[in-house]
């Protein structure tokens, strides 16, 4: 009996997360006294509220993996995709300033219902232009470039309502393993992106690559809306003290609490470090497939399932990354980013030498590994440790927000330093796209050592031990 590939590679990611699954198991617990029917409730919450992030970031990659440079239907080229996704990047990170404050007045539970539906829309209005457009890619550019601007607002809200949600619901101790968890969905979404959206819009059209994220983002809008609730007090479980910088007293207004945040030295070093973050991250997802098509690697294996491995670090980085902040540096997120960081670097500069070879697919899924493995530390877990759950929302803003910044930035300087025409033709020329990727990885480095020993202080303002 034949399979067909798709089949297979769902097959083979069932089998990572079932591996995951029961080596977590098998881990030694964090003991916060959880009853069992309370562990299972907040199964139930947080599982609809992560497939919809999952969901989310399928219908927000899946711009490049249809419609890009390196996709079959190649509307866009490196340049024209660049400044779409960078502008999209731009107003996802100045949308936080807004979205955030929102986000702590009314509840994860409704920001996640907003950014589902919204993205859901804007989606399905995006597979409808393309549907409704003949002729060259760049007439579909200004209508593009909007509606991309659009999706992005309402995806803003999907980060900041999963760690909202969340942080309530975790304490700081057992939070190292949900940062893990996130990074998890950031992975599958990666997977349905770049894999199962261009598959799908060649097998149905271009539009359905939108269409089918719209109508998964709708449907788990329902479900959101049916089981997720803000708090365990809210579900029929007692709430409880959660050990991060959850502040006792009346509420500040958000500008007060943004302007404690961005005294706070270690805040401040986890916002840079999430901006380099969200350049390097994009630098590697959004350039592999455009370089390996230029060079004509149309039968390399890394290309052909680049969704699949990406998603298969991202797990396995995420879920290190978390085990190992809990359980070997004591719930510290600084040392696991550095050490991830560290990665980051070698992997960039092992590019250089393997640009002419295979090898450099593997080097460059390695560099996703342990970048959302610091990802998932710092924006899923660190937010809430330093925010606390009160001001998750301004805090996850504030951090999301520069690791897209960040990534408008990258897709802004390789929209314009990559080799073009007839250049992208000759590996030799490739060389400055790890070169704009390096300094950056060491700056992430020199970055995360500094918050090595950064903890959160418990029940007072913003502040380390």
């Amino acid at each position: 009996m034949h399979f067909p590939a798709w089949a297979i590679e769902i097959l083979l990611l069932a089998a990572l997360l079932v591996v995951v699954a029961l080596l977590v198991r098998r881990l030694p617990k964090v003991d916060m006294g959880h009853s069992d029917a309370f562990l299972r409730r907040r199964v139930i919450n947080w599982l609809p509220v992560g497939l919809s992030y999952a969901m989310l970031y399928m219908g927000r990659y899946n711009l490049n993996a249809t419609m890009g440079d390196a996709s079959g239907g190649g509307l866009f080229t490196k340049l024209e995709f660049s400044n779409i996704y960078g502008i999209g990047a731009l107003v996802y990170g100045l949308s936080f300033i807004i979205n955030g404050p929102i986000t702590d007045k009314l509840g994860g539970r409704n920001t996640i219902l907003l950014s589902t539906i919204g993205a859901s829309a804007a989606n399905a209005t995006l597979g409808f232009a393309i549907s409704r457009h003949t002729g060259p890619g760049a007439a579909l550019l200004p209508v593009a470039t909007l509606i991309y601007g659009v999706n992005m607002y309402f995806q803003s809200f999907g980060a900041v309502a999963i760690v909202k949600v969340n942080s309530a619901w975790f304490h700081l101790k057992e939070r190292g393993t949900f940062g893990g968890i996130f990074g998890i969905l950031i992975a599958l979404g990666l997977y349905f992106a770049y894999d199962l959206a261009p598959q799908i819009g060649k097998t149905f059209g271009l539009a359905w690559g939108f269409y089918v994220p719209a109508i998964l983002l709708a449907g788990f809008a329902v479900i959101d809306a049916l089981v997720v609730r803000d708090t365990p007090g809210e579900a029929g479980h007692k709430d409880f003290a959660l050990g991060d910088a959850t502040e006792d007293g009346p509420r500040v207004s958000p500008m007060q609490v943004a302007a404690r945040m961005l005294q706070n030295p270690a805040l401040l070093t986890i916002i840079a470090i999430e901006f380099c973050s969200g350049y390097l991250r994009n630098g590697v997802l959004q350039y592999y497939k455009p370089f390996a098509k230029e060079l004509g690697r149309s039968h390399d294996f890394v290309l052909l399932h680049w969704g699949l491995l990406n998603c298969m670090a991202g797990i396995l980085g995420s879920m290190v990354a978390g085990v190992i902040s809990d359980r070997v540096f004591g719930s510290r997120r600084g040392p696991v980013a550095a050490v991830l960081y560290g990665v980051m670097c070698i992997g960039t500069l092992a590019m250089f030498p393997t640009l002419s070879f295979a090898l450099v697919g593997p080097v460059v899924v390695l560099m996703t590994l342990a970048i959302i493995g610091v990802h998932g530390m710092l924006s899923g877990t660190a937010s809430m440790d330093f925010g606390g759950s009160k001001n998750t929302g301004i805090a996850v803003g504030i951090i999301d927000g520069f690791v897209y910044f960040g990534t408008a930035a990258v897709a802004f300087v390789m929209g314009r330093v990559l080799p073009k025409d007839a250049a992208a033709h000759d590996v030799h020329n490739w060389w400055v796209w790890p070169a704009a990727m390096l300094p950056v990885a060491a700056l992430g480095l020199l970055l995360s050592t500094r918050i090595w020993n950064a903890r959160p202080k418990t029940g007072s303002s913003l502040g380390t031990h």
